[in-house]
């Protein structure tokens, strides 16, 4: 989940959705939207059990997903993000429940939850899902009476924003209830938005599979963060209408080059208005480290 050294492009037609950029970053992706970018060097905090930092504890954290199966991961992090996709949107990390099982033995030595969460994102349109699957109606899940409160109008299978407000919806759907995560209003869901996935060419629709994401995690009482660089939200998202739910979420940012670097970032703008940065991530050995800046 770091941000590259070097420029991606992102090249067509699979729905890719890769994990978090740094150690996790993949050597391929795929996306019917091209994006060359030069990394940009942006949890919400919510109520969890933490304690108060103790002398010589240490304040970072790690995040882990898919890639880092059957690795010996790092002990003694003050709090740590389990990855709940598998690398695309619609997937599981074959690893979480023993990932998950490590992140709980966080020390909580910040005022981070000991455990967040993050999930893959994209708006892949008709090439997403393998070509099998993409929205219709408001209606999901498709065994339901009732239609969701779509802002954009009525989903009718088109590649606009009602259909990816829609979208997003469902594979947040998918993520709560699907995947294997008890108490899902237990944790801050973070989104990694990555140029590396699968976008539409129009920002206003993937503004809105992101809020469609959002609301759904809203929904069940999760709280919701941003993890992307600057660079890389204004390719694939730019500015918001002030009606947005996607402003004021808190930021996560990653890209810098060390623990130095890392809370210097701190201080950088966060990703939507009204937000606030509250972690940053370098890397260590080939893992990703997180610093919490609140």
């Amino acid at each position: 989940m770091r941000t590259r050294m070097l420029s991606v492009v992102a090249i067509a037609l699979a729905s890719v959705s890769l994990p978090l950029l740094g150690a996790q970053a993949a050597n391929a992706a795929s996306s019917h939207t091209s994006f060359a970018f030069k990394p940009d060097r942006g949890d919400a905090p919510q109520t969890s059990t933490h304690s108060t930092p103790k002398p010589g504890a240490t304040l970072l954290g790690n995040d882990v997903s898919w890639p880092q199966c059957g690795r010996t991961l790092p002990s003694g992090q003050a709090f740590a993000i389990v990855g709940v996709t598998g690398g695309l949107a619609n997937d599981t990390n074959p690893c979480f429940d023993s990932e998950l099982a490590w992140a709980e033995t966080s020390t909580g030595a910040t005022v981070q939850p000991k455990v967040a969460l993050y999930v893959n994102t994209a708006n892949p349109g008709f090439a997403g899902s393998g070509g099998t699957w993409w929205p219709t109606s408001n209606v999901y899940p498709l065994s339901s009476d009732a239609a969701v409160d779509n802002p954009y109008g009525t989903c009718e299978g088109a590649y606009d924003p009602a259909c990816a407000y829609m979208y997003g919806y469902a594979k947040a759907w998918d993520d709560v209830y699907l995947r294997g995560v008890d108490q899902p209003s237990h944790y801050t869901w973070w989104l990694d938005v990555e140029t590396e996935n699968t976008w539409s060419m129009d920002r206003t629709a993937n503004a809105a599979d992101l809020e469609g994401m959002t609301a759904m995690f809203h929904s069940v009482g999760a709280r919701v963060g941003l993890y992307s660089t600057a660079s890389m939200w204004n390719q694939i998202v730019g500015p918001l209408p002030e009606s947005s739910v996607l402003r004021g979420l808190p930021s996560w940012l990653p890209g810098a080059s060390s623990e130095k670097t890392a809370k210097a970032m701190c201080a950088a703008a966060p990703l939507t208005a009204g937000g606030t940065v509250t972690l940053t991530q370098f890397i260590s050995r080939n893992l990703d480290v997180n610093v919490s800046c609140i």
